[in-house]
């Protein structure tokens, strides 16, 4: 099966370049099923039912959300009726928070594919624990009898803590990409047990900016502590930032594990399919 997973699309730039390349990005790689983290993708606070449907509309399978998925109050309705968008799983469950933080989906080949999202701990807003929630959801779907692939995205700011999780993980899912820090890492690797790896996917969005907010009002409050204007999200020519994995149809390991970059001004990384 081939697989990719988007990094956190900020605002209007992060979701043109969703349009304008995942579409081919999909074709040429001829993905089976797409993840993509949109958190970020309403003006780079929170989602709307709009901007998600342009995700969806661009390729998206399954979207996934964050730190951030309450930042606009229409998610809070709009996750109870749309299924493909998934929250961080390892909230308290006393707390009864709308939506769901995984889910098994099956693919137009009938390929069944469990995505779980689950939020850090380290320097990040208090959830429950992220490995005894990560354990809960794969008892719910274990890989190779009730699943075919599973992919893990750990939202998290410590990438000891996204290592962690990849080797918590390893040899019992497709997957565990990091997403959060906005920033692709060099370190997409297959695990010892067979898992596809990377500390984060990046950021769709503008790069000439802070992790994708205007960089000039941010650089003149550190330099001059002063306040300045509220945050918004750089509007220039933005990278599609992802990582492709390819798994054994017999195992749901992984066989292969690169990165994508398209478009923007990052150095464009594209794999190749053998014909």
């Amino acid at each position: 099966m081939r697989l990719a997973f988007f990094g956190d699309v900020v605002g209007r730039a992060g979701r043109a370049a969703v349009s304008e390349h995942l579409p081919r990005v999909k074709a040429e790689l001829e993905l089976d099923f797409v993840v993509v983290n949109g958190e970020n993708a309403a003006g780079g606070f929170g989602i709307t039912s709009s901007t998600a449907q342009e995700l969806f509309d661009a390729g998206a399978d399954c979207i996934t959300l964050g730190n951030h998925s309450w930042d606009q109050s229409e998610a809070l309705v709009y996750i109870e009726r749309e299924t493909r968008l998934l929250r961080p799983y390892n909230y308290p469950k006393t707390l009864q928070i709308p939506g769901r933080g995984s889910q098994l989906f099956t693919t137009p080949k009938g390929q069944r594919v469990f995505v779980v999202q689950i939020h850090g701990s380290a320097f990040m807003e208090s959830l429950d624990d992220p490995i005894q929630g990560v354990q809960s959801a794969l008892e719910e779907c274990p890989l190779g009898q009730v699943s075919d692939a599973i992919i893990v995205e750990i939202h998290a700011e410590a990438t000891a803590e996204k290592y962690i999780m990849g080797h918590f993980c390893d040899g019992r899912v497709t997957a565990v990409v990091g997403a959060h820090t906005h920033v692709p890492t060099g370190d997409a690797h297959i695990l010892a047990n067979g898992t596809a790896y990377m500390s984060d996917a990046g950021m769709c969005g503008d790069y000439d900016s802070v992790i994708g907010m205007k960089k000039g009002p941010l650089v003149q409050r550190a330099a001059t502590r002063l306040p300045v204007e509220r945050k918004s999200p750089a509007e220039g020519a933005a990278t599609l930032c992802g990582v492709f994995i390819e798994s054994d149809d017999k195992t749901g390991l992984a066989s292969r594990v690169e990165p994508i970059r398209v478009g923007g001004r990052l150095q464009r990384a594209m794999p190749t399919l053998a014909r």
